[in-house]
């Protein structure tokens, strides 16, 4: 997420340092055959459902779990990572790749979780892109999915849980923070609920999803020059500019994203949601930072997605395309391949 902080009259602590002498050989190094194991999984325990859920999650090393999983690959300074995995049902297998590539340090983060319940099976899928600082993007890693599905509505009003849990984790995330710091960070979320498929948008990380080959963008980045984003920010009392691009303040970017406590209450958490049931059309999901959609089309995404067989292979795929394409920023993406072959498809 590249934001300029010289700018304007609200200033940003951001430390961002572009780097273009990155070679290409570091991403080659990164890519070579992952190890398989055990996949990790844990015990969730909810007060409020008393449901017990067995997770499979990307953050965790190993414990005990029958599930097969790709332990993530890092090369040699951490700037790299990838993996993927399946759910136990085998309607659906993901994979995931994760770049540092010119940038300095490292913003992005990304969360995969699959669980059981009330014999639902729930998967999640997120894209977490860090600016001025990875606070905010590793506080929605930790905490986010997790305070989901303990809503309350979670499964029975699943759009309600995804923007009560959103606005309450920007305000855990600010309330948790000096006040000194104005970490910030975008959210682009995928939620499966059986076959029916909610995606939740905060900022400029972006999710398609491909249907009958068809590459369908399932969120608008959130820009300040946006019609309706312009008109919400100047009702608040505040002022998109232009500084390079449009900016809230002269300063942001995008319009709307978790942390960034001195541009509120311009700059909001608020998520816009799509959802769609799942049909045998589907055929696959693209979750990304900005890192590759600067210059990664949606088509060209899709396209070169479902040319791989595995997601694990499209999601290495589609970031080193990105990073050779000249991608200046951190490159994230997560990739949802659907199998309708392994069972019928049922209905909440």
């Amino acid at each position: 997420m590249v934001c300029h902080s010289c700018i304007g009259p609200v200033l940003l602590q951001i430390g961002y340092i572009g780097r273009t002498s990155r070679s290409r050989a570091q991403l080659s190094f990164a890519t070579k055959n992952l190890i398989t194991a055990k996949s990790p999984e844990y015990l969730w325990n909810s007060s409020l459902t008393s449901i017990r859920k067995m997770m499979v999650d990307t953050s965790a090393d190993s414990t005990k779990g029958s599930a097969s999983n790709l332990l993530p690959e890092k090369d040699e300074d951490g700037c790299y990572s990838s993996g993927g995995s399946k759910s136990q049902d085998g309607k659906l297998s993901y994979g995931y790749s994760s770049f540092k590539g010119k940038r300095a340090s490292m913003e992005d983060f990304y969360d995969v979780k699959i669980s059981e319940m009330d014999g639902t099976t729930v998967c999640l899928f997120g894209i977490f892109d860090g600016h001025g600082g990875p606070r905010a993007a590793e506080f929605l890693k930790k905490n986010l999915f997790d305070s989901l599905v303990k809503h309350p509505d979670f499964l029975s009003n699943t759009r309600l849980a995804l923007s009560q849990t959103y606005q309450q984790i920007d305000k855990d995330f600010l309330d948790s923070e000096d006040t000194s710091r104005d970490d910030g960070s975008t959210a682009s979320t995928a939620v499966l609920v059986g076959n029916h498929l909610y995606v939740a948008n905060v900022g400029d990380s972006r999710t398609v999803i491909s249907k009958a080959g068809k590459a369908i963008p399932l969120s608008e980045d959130q820009k300040p020059n946006r019609d309706d984003e312009r008109t919400r920010i100047e009702n608040a009392g505040g002022v998109v500019m232009w500084a390079g691009t449009w900016r809230v303040g002269g300063v942001l970017a995008m319009s709307r994203a978790f942390g960034n406590r001195m541009l509120k209450p311009f700059v909001v958490a608020e998520p816009e949601i799509q959802d769609h049931v799942l049909n045998e059309d589907c055929e696959l999901l693209v979750l990304a930072s900005d890192g590759l959609w600067d210059v990664v089309p949606n088509e060209d995404a899709v396209a070169l997605a479902i040319n791989e067989e595995e997601p694990m292979a499209a999601a290495r795929k589609l970031t080193d395309t990105a990073f050779t394409r000249g991608s200046a920023d951190n490159i994230t993406c997560i990739v949802v391949k659907f199998n309708h072959e392994k069972s019928e498809v049922s209905h909440p």
